[in-house]
Protein backbone atom coordinates (compact mmCIF):
# COMPACT_ATOMS: atom_id res chain seq x y z
CA UNK A 1 0.00 0.00 0.00
CA UNK A 2 1.67 3.24 -1.02
CA UNK A 3 2.05 5.99 1.62
CA UNK A 4 -0.83 7.99 0.63
CA UNK A 5 -3.19 5.51 0.69
CA UNK A 6 -2.15 4.19 3.90
CA UNK A 7 -2.53 7.98 5.09
CA UNK A 8 -6.08 7.79 3.84
CA UNK A 9 -7.35 4.64 5.35
CA UNK A 10 -5.62 5.37 8.60
CA UNK A 11 -8.22 8.89 8.84
CA UNK A 12 -11.18 6.84 7.61
CA UNK A 13 -10.58 4.51 10.58
CA UNK A 14 -9.71 7.17 12.80
CA UNK A 15 -13.09 9.68 11.59
CA UNK A 16 -15.43 6.19 12.32
CA UNK A 17 -13.91 5.43 15.69
CA UNK A 18 -14.55 8.66 16.91
CA UNK A 19 -16.68 10.67 15.03
CA UNK A 20 -14.55 13.34 14.21
CA UNK A 21 -11.37 14.46 12.80
CA UNK A 22 -8.08 13.97 14.92
CA UNK A 23 -7.65 17.23 16.86
CA UNK A 24 -4.42 17.98 14.98
CA UNK A 25 -2.31 16.48 12.13
CA UNK A 26 0.55 16.03 14.48
CA UNK A 27 -1.49 13.46 16.95
CA UNK A 28 -2.41 11.87 14.19
CA UNK A 29 0.76 11.37 12.58
CA UNK A 30 2.08 10.40 15.75
CA UNK A 31 -0.37 7.84 16.29
CA UNK A 32 0.40 6.42 12.46
CA UNK A 33 3.89 6.82 13.34
CA UNK A 34 5.30 8.91 10.39
CA UNK A 35 6.48 12.29 10.26
CA UNK A 36 4.41 15.42 10.25
CA UNK A 37 6.01 16.19 7.09
CA UNK A 38 5.37 12.99 5.51
CA UNK A 39 1.50 14.18 5.65
CA UNK A 40 1.92 17.34 4.29
CA UNK A 41 4.15 15.32 1.42
CA UNK A 42 0.43 14.37 0.17
CA UNK A 43 -2.43 16.83 1.45
CA UNK A 44 -2.50 20.23 3.17
CA UNK A 45 -5.63 19.53 5.66
CA UNK A 46 -7.49 17.16 6.71
CA UNK A 47 -10.11 18.89 4.44
CA UNK A 48 -8.65 17.93 1.56
CA UNK A 49 -7.72 14.51 2.42
CA UNK A 50 -11.53 13.56 2.58
CA UNK A 51 -11.70 15.55 -0.86
CA UNK A 52 -9.51 13.29 -2.00
CA UNK A 53 -10.98 10.02 -0.76
CA UNK A 54 -14.77 11.10 -2.27
CA UNK A 55 -12.14 11.79 -5.55
CA UNK A 56 -11.35 8.22 -5.46
CA UNK A 57 -14.69 6.53 -5.09
CA UNK A 58 -15.70 8.65 -8.13
CA UNK A 59 -12.49 7.65 -10.20
CA UNK A 60 -12.70 4.20 -9.34
CA UNK A 61 -16.05 4.40 -10.55
CA UNK A 62 -14.85 5.59 -14.09
CA UNK A 63 -12.41 3.35 -14.24
CA UNK A 64 -14.86 0.17 -13.63
CA UNK A 65 -17.28 1.13 -16.13
CA UNK A 66 -15.11 2.33 -18.81
CA UNK A 67 -12.96 -1.04 -18.07
CA UNK A 68 -16.09 -2.37 -19.64
CA UNK A 69 -16.29 -2.76 -23.69
CA UNK A 70 -20.17 -2.70 -23.88
CA UNK A 71 -20.28 0.79 -22.10
CA UNK A 72 -18.90 2.56 -24.71
CA UNK A 73 -21.95 1.30 -26.91
CA UNK A 74 -24.55 2.35 -24.36
CA UNK A 75 -26.92 5.70 -25.12
CA UNK A 76 -26.30 8.57 -22.56
CA UNK A 77 -29.27 7.46 -20.83
CA UNK A 78 -27.83 3.93 -20.19
CA UNK A 79 -24.22 5.00 -19.45
CA UNK A 80 -25.34 7.30 -16.46
CA UNK A 81 -27.04 4.79 -14.96
CA UNK A 82 -24.09 2.42 -15.31
CA UNK A 83 -22.35 5.63 -13.58
CA UNK A 84 -24.84 5.88 -10.66
CA UNK A 85 -25.35 1.84 -10.01
CA UNK A 86 -21.04 1.18 -10.38
CA UNK A 87 -20.48 4.46 -7.84
CA UNK A 88 -23.08 3.11 -5.40
CA UNK A 89 -21.54 -0.14 -5.27
CA UNK A 90 -18.02 1.63 -4.93
CA UNK A 91 -19.65 3.51 -2.14
CA UNK A 92 -20.82 0.16 -0.64
CA UNK A 93 -17.43 -1.18 0.12
CA UNK A 94 -16.97 1.88 2.24
CA UNK A 95 -20.57 2.90 3.64
CA UNK A 96 -19.86 3.43 7.31
CA UNK A 97 -17.51 6.35 6.06
CA UNK A 98 -19.46 7.62 3.12
CA UNK A 99 -22.76 7.70 5.51
CA UNK A 100 -21.12 9.38 8.64
CA UNK A 101 -19.41 12.01 7.00
CA UNK A 102 -22.82 12.95 4.66
CA UNK A 103 -25.09 12.20 7.60
CA UNK A 104 -22.92 15.04 9.33
CA UNK A 105 -23.35 17.92 6.27
CA UNK A 106 -26.16 20.76 7.73
CA UNK A 107 -28.11 20.36 4.52
CA UNK A 108 -29.98 23.59 5.43
CA UNK A 109 -26.26 25.14 3.57
CA UNK A 110 -26.70 25.63 0.01
CA UNK A 111 -22.62 25.57 -0.06
CA UNK A 112 -20.84 22.61 -1.28
CA UNK A 113 -19.23 21.01 1.90
CA UNK A 114 -15.35 21.28 1.14
CA UNK A 115 -14.96 17.37 0.84
CA UNK A 116 -17.37 16.99 -1.97
CA UNK A 117 -16.13 20.12 -4.05
CA UNK A 118 -13.31 17.98 -6.00
CA UNK A 119 -16.35 14.91 -6.42
CA UNK A 120 -18.44 17.73 -7.51
CA UNK A 121 -15.83 19.61 -10.38
CA UNK A 122 -15.15 15.57 -11.54
CA UNK A 123 -18.81 14.99 -12.05
CA UNK A 124 -20.02 17.87 -13.56
CA UNK A 125 -17.07 17.13 -15.82
CA UNK A 126 -18.40 13.68 -16.66
CA UNK A 127 -21.83 14.86 -16.97
CA UNK A 128 -20.81 17.87 -18.90
CA UNK A 129 -19.44 15.56 -21.40
CA UNK A 130 -22.98 13.51 -21.54
CA UNK A 131 -24.81 16.10 -22.51
CA UNK A 132 -22.53 16.87 -25.40
CA UNK A 133 -22.73 13.41 -26.34
CA UNK A 134 -26.60 13.29 -25.99
CA UNK A 135 -27.02 16.21 -28.10
CA UNK A 136 -24.99 15.22 -30.70
CA UNK A 137 -27.04 11.64 -30.62
CA UNK A 138 -30.02 13.98 -30.20
CA UNK A 139 -31.15 12.51 -26.81
CA UNK A 140 -30.74 15.62 -25.25
CA UNK A 141 -32.59 18.36 -26.64
CA UNK A 142 -30.69 21.80 -27.74
CA UNK A 143 -31.55 24.26 -25.92
CA UNK A 144 -29.69 27.99 -25.31
CA UNK A 145 -28.88 28.84 -21.96
CA UNK A 146 -30.57 25.63 -20.46
CA UNK A 147 -28.29 22.94 -21.54
CA UNK A 148 -25.55 24.98 -20.33
CA UNK A 149 -27.09 23.93 -16.64
CA UNK A 150 -27.43 20.34 -16.93
CA UNK A 151 -24.54 19.53 -15.23
CA UNK A 152 -25.96 21.80 -12.19
CA UNK A 153 -29.19 19.43 -11.87
CA UNK A 154 -27.37 16.31 -12.42
CA UNK A 155 -25.10 17.17 -9.51
CA UNK A 156 -28.03 17.80 -7.33
CA UNK A 157 -29.33 14.42 -8.66
CA UNK A 158 -26.38 12.62 -7.49
CA UNK A 159 -26.88 14.52 -3.82
CA UNK A 160 -30.12 13.06 -4.17
CA UNK A 161 -29.09 9.42 -5.09
CA UNK A 162 -26.60 9.65 -1.72
CA UNK A 163 -29.18 11.02 0.55
CA UNK A 164 -31.40 8.50 -0.69
CA UNK A 165 -29.12 5.71 -0.59
CA UNK A 166 -27.66 6.84 2.93
CA UNK A 167 -31.07 6.08 4.39
CA UNK A 168 -32.54 3.47 2.62
CA UNK A 169 -33.07 0.15 4.59
CA UNK A 170 -34.58 -2.31 1.98
CA UNK A 171 -32.65 -5.22 1.24
CA UNK A 172 -29.37 -5.05 -1.29
CA UNK A 173 -30.53 -1.11 -1.09
CA UNK A 174 -33.23 -2.46 -3.94
CA UNK A 175 -35.08 0.76 -3.36
CA UNK A 176 -31.98 2.99 -4.04
CA UNK A 177 -31.86 1.22 -7.51
CA UNK A 178 -35.19 1.49 -8.38
CA UNK A 179 -34.73 5.27 -7.09
CA UNK A 180 -32.13 5.78 -9.96
CA UNK A 181 -33.73 4.19 -12.20
CA UNK A 182 -36.74 6.58 -11.68
CA UNK A 183 -34.21 9.54 -11.44
CA UNK A 184 -32.38 9.13 -14.35
CA UNK A 185 -35.25 7.95 -17.03
CA UNK A 186 -37.15 10.81 -15.58
CA UNK A 187 -34.40 13.32 -16.46
CA UNK A 188 -33.76 12.19 -19.43
CA UNK A 189 -37.33 12.28 -20.75
CA UNK A 190 -37.72 15.81 -19.85
CA UNK A 191 -34.70 16.89 -21.76
CA UNK A 192 -35.34 14.82 -25.13
CA UNK A 193 -39.21 15.23 -25.56
CA UNK A 194 -41.10 18.59 -26.16
CA UNK A 195 -42.58 18.52 -22.87
CA UNK A 196 -39.89 20.54 -21.00
CA UNK A 197 -40.61 23.15 -23.59
CA UNK A 198 -44.07 23.75 -23.28
CA UNK A 199 -43.48 23.91 -19.19
CA UNK A 200 -40.99 26.36 -19.99
CA UNK A 201 -42.82 28.51 -22.44
CA UNK A 202 -46.36 28.37 -20.46
CA UNK A 203 -44.08 29.63 -17.33
CA UNK A 204 -42.28 32.48 -19.71
CA UNK A 205 -46.34 33.41 -20.47
CA UNK A 206 -47.34 33.70 -16.58
CA UNK A 207 -44.52 35.46 -15.48
CA UNK A 208 -44.87 38.16 -18.73
CA UNK A 209 -48.56 38.29 -18.09
CA UNK A 210 -48.60 38.83 -13.91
Amino acid sequence: MEKADKIKQAYMEYFLENGTQPQSVYSFTKKLKIKESEFYDYYNSFELLESSIWLDFFKETIQKIEAEPVYATYSVREKLLAFYYTWIEVLKQNRSYASQTWRLIDKRKLKTPTFLVDLKNAFKEYSRDLVMEGKESREVQPRKYLDERYPDAFWLQLLMVLDFWVKDKSKGFEQTDAMIEKAVNTSFDLMASSALDSVLDFAKFLYQNR
